[in-house]
């Protein structure tokens, strides 16, 4: 279990760091947040939780009102135009320990959050007061930027505020500005990790893993004089003929980048074409994502569709 909002507002108190707490409805973006916390007076923030391909996660803590360009960043950790996206939902629970709209600073107190690289814009200095949800998107406090470095020396964290905005040339002779803040080290969800496991495990329920059986079986064949090729525990294209796993897939991609989107726009002034906007962002984020996994779909479905024609012939004969 992770901290709970009671547990972070105690631990602050200890650290002797002033706060101003407001309650309010759970809110989702930072728009709503606003009509709420108005009367606090500080600057409001944005804060998401991003992954590599490599899955190593970022999060990145922004004022409401800056421009976060995550492939313009993507360059600057040097991770190429495309090597950032928003994490999954999972991965809140999994490694925050916080559900979906409380991606916050506050969560690197957990545990399973540590190897988290942590950007935070320098926006935040120059405010007199901030303010971030403590774990629970139905509470906002409000502290000071110098407070929140306090509290993040406290868990071992390093405050490093950075220029989100910027646009630095990156390329052969110019480095990436950013390379120092990706993690050294990768964190595999806990329920991609279960899954591993169980591919891994034998039908007999034995505590090996499918490479080493194989491994066996070959042995053993070969000491007869042929080889054995091992049998396989299930259908290697069950995984990518699965219907619902593969809209699953697809509303997932599709609700992270729209709470991606409302969150980059929540803080201009609202006008007719704000829809318009967050649907061209949107379409842009999920396009290639969408037209990949249906490509894999299909390349599989072709091949299903070859595999039971080769064996309905093999019957016949």
């Amino acid at each position: 279990m992770g901290y709970s909002k009671e547990e972070l507002l105690a631990r602050l108190k200890e650290l002797q760091i002033e706060f101003v707490i407001c309650e309010h409805p759970v809110v989702l973006t930072v728009e709503a947040q606003a009509k709420y916390v108005g009367h606090l007076g500080g600057a409001l923030s944005k804060n998401l939780l991003l992954k590599d391909k490599k899955h190593r996660f970022y999060v990145v803590s922004a004022l409401a009102g800056t421009n976060v360009d995550l492939k313009v960043l993507s360059q600057r950790l040097g991770l190429g135009k495309g090597g950032l996206r928003m994490a999954p939902e999972e991965a809140l629970q999994d490694l925050l320990q916080v559900p979906l709209g409380c991606v916050t600073p506050f969560a690197l107190i957990n545990e399973s959050a540590r190897t988290i690289s942590l950007l935070l814009d320098q926006g935040f200095k120059a405010q007199e007061r901030c303010l971030f949800h403590p774990l629970s998107n139905d509470t906002t406090i409000s502290l000071t930027a110098r407070d929140l470095d306090k509290f993040l020396i406290s868990i071992g964290v390093q405050p490093s505020y950075v220029d989100l905005e910027a646009n630095p040339v990156v390329g052969k002779d110019q480095r990436p500005d950013l390379a120092a803040f990706v993690p050294s080290d990768a964190r595999a969800l806990p329920d991609t990790v279960e899954k591993k496991t169980k591919m891994q495990i034998s039908p007999d329920n034995h505590a090996k893993s499918a490479e080493v059986v194989g491994n066996d079986k070959v042995h053993s064949a070969a000491a007869k004089g042929g080889v054995e090729k091992p049998k396989r525990s299930s259908d290697p294209l069950a995984s990518v003929t699965d219907v619902k796993k593969f809209v699953d897939e697809i509303i997932q991609k599709t609700s992270m980048a729209v709470l991606s989107e409302v969150n980059m726009e929540s803080s201009k002034e609202p006008n007719d074409q704000l829809g318009h906007q967050v649907l061209d962002g949107v379409r842009k984020r999920i396009s290639l994502d969408l037209e990949s996994l249906a490509m894999i779909f299909k390349n599989a479905a072709y091949a299903q569709g070859f595999h039971s024609g080769r064996e309905s012939a093999l019957l016949k004969k």
